[in-house]
């Protein structure tokens, strides 16, 4: 009753009052937009997920595509051991040079004799080891190794003379040929002159002497 009364006595207050009524309503309504649009600000932006198609599959190759793109290995050759010489074979094949005196083989009493003389025997009263050999007696002044043959040469019938030449001059050159490979000389001890020329007959690059300290 007494706001009315108010109104009615002073219609310029009422008029002012709807004035800011209306102000506090617009005010109101500006606060709400200002907090949606913070609210909104503040939340991630969801879009719509793209669509998805889907992947095509693809088909595996056949064996022989496959085959063709596949690197062929390099050809491998047998698993056989190298064919060149070793270091240990070297090694074993090479020539034992160092001369070594070893005991005379015994048995000839009469050959060892004549070997020991042998003037300038390094090693009387042995044998010396040469390249995998025995040899009769060294030099070593003229590195001369000796093969010292004591048999009755001149007794036998010149059938067996030259039988016995062809059966012996193998083993000599052998034993030359060793000697030569580690650097000495080599000669031929015999007791005859017949012995002397039949060897020489048979291999003229033969150095033999006659021993006739024996």
């Amino acid at each position: 009753m007494g706001i009315g009364l108010c109104v009615l006595v002073a219609p310029e207050i009422v008029v002012g009052a709807v004035i800011v009524t209306g102000v506090v309503v617009v005010g109101f309504a500006i606060k709400e937009a200002l907090d949606a649009y913070e609210l909104k600000r503040g939340r991630p932006e969801v879009r719509p997920a793209p669509e998805t198609r889907p992947v095509p599959e693809t088909k595996p190759a056949p064996p022989e595509v496959l085959a063709k793109r596949r690197p062929k290995p390099e050809p491998k050759g047998p698993d056989f051991p190298p064919l060149g010489p070793t270091e240990t074979s070297e090694r074993e094949r090479r020539p034992k040079c160092e001369p070594i005196p070893v005991p005379h083989l015994g048995g000839n009493d009469p050959h060892n004799m004549c070997a020991d003389r042998i003037p300038n025997n390094s090693f009387p009263g042995w044998d010396v080891f040469v390249n995998g050999k025995n040899f009769d007696a060294l030099q070593l002044a003229t590195r001369t190794l000796w093969d010292v043959k004591t048999d009755d040469f001149d007794k036998h019938s010149p059938h067996s003379q030259k039988f016995f030449i062809k059966m012996k001059l193998g083993e000599i050159q052998r034993e030359r040929r060793l000697a030569e490979e580690c650097g000495y000389n080599f000669v031929v001890g015999v007791r005859s002159e017949a012995h002397k020329i039949a060897l020489e007959r048979a291999d003229r690059s033969l150095d033999v002497i006659v021993m006739d300290w024996c």
